[in-house]
């Protein structure tokens, strides 16, 4: 509705990055690997379902290859089930803005071992914000979650606004 917000900007989307999970209505791929344990952050190695080594998912290594190809400013990941705006790295003011427009609170869950946030956040030193949807967001109608959500993610698209956009 507003192209205008994307006027030399550039926005990727990847819809889906865990089909086996998505099918089989489990976190992990069919390798019962958690894809997002699977980045080769600093902080790699600690807790369970990680993989045999940082990138030893395809799924994983298709996001990482995504992200240094392009090397965007920022990345929004959407999950569920926390019900809330979570960031690392440099990303608290972008996350303030998502909150107010999403009504969703920030709730800093923390770099977690290997995760997209601690690679993208902590060793990219790029904005990152998981946005962590209510549980069962999945089973409501895309056009019901846009209508509620919308509104952030776009907040993600224009994010620093230029002085010319707040007039």
């Amino acid at each position: 509705n507003n192209p205008e917000l994307v006027i030399g900007r550039t926005v990727l989307i990847a819809a889906l990055s865990n089909p086996d999970g998505f099918i089989d209505g489990f976190r992990g791929n069919r390798n019962r690997v958690d894809l997002n344990r699977n980045f080769p952050a600093e902080n790699y190695g600690k807790g369970f379902q990680k993989g045999l080594a940082p990138l030893s998912e395809p799924e994983s290594t298709a996001i990482f290859e995504l992200i240094n190809k392009y090397q965007p400013d920022k990345v929004i990941a959407l999950h569920q089930p926390y019900n809330c705006i979570d960031f690392d790295g440099p990303s608290r003011d972008l996350a303030v803005e998502m909150s107010k427009a999403s009504k969703l609170k920030i709730k800093q869950i923390g770099s977690r071992s290997g995760s997209l946030g601690s690679y993208v956040g902590k060793q990219m030193s790029k904005q990152i914000i998981t946005f962590e949807l209510p549980y069962g967001s999945n089973r409501k109608k895309n056009e019901t979650l846009w209508m509620k959500y919308g509104d952030a993610l776009l907040q993600a698209v224009v994010f620093p606004r230029q002085k010319s956009e707040t007039a």
